[in-house]
């Protein structure tokens, strides 16, 4: 996902987009403590997603203030 990408969604599918990455940083922690997860790069590609989301959303959020 890029920023791009992020920037060009709604606030709903942002949130919606967050939850998910969320559910899926929590499916990943558990796969690696049992043992079965391949794709240990995904970590860091979930991470850096919620990141980007939680930026556009500040950044948002900041605009809307100064508007007000």
């Amino acid at each position: 996902m890029k920023a791009v990408d992020v920037r060009a969604m709604t606030e709903d599918q942002l949130k919606d987009a967050l939850l998910k990455l969320k559910k899926e940083q929590f499916n990943l922690r558990f796969q690696a403590a049992n043992g079965m997860l391949e794709n240990t790069a995904r970590f860091n590609q979930v991470r850096k997603d919620i990141a980007r989301i939680l930026t556009i959303q500040t950044e948002r959020a900041a605009q809307t203030e100064q508007g007000s």
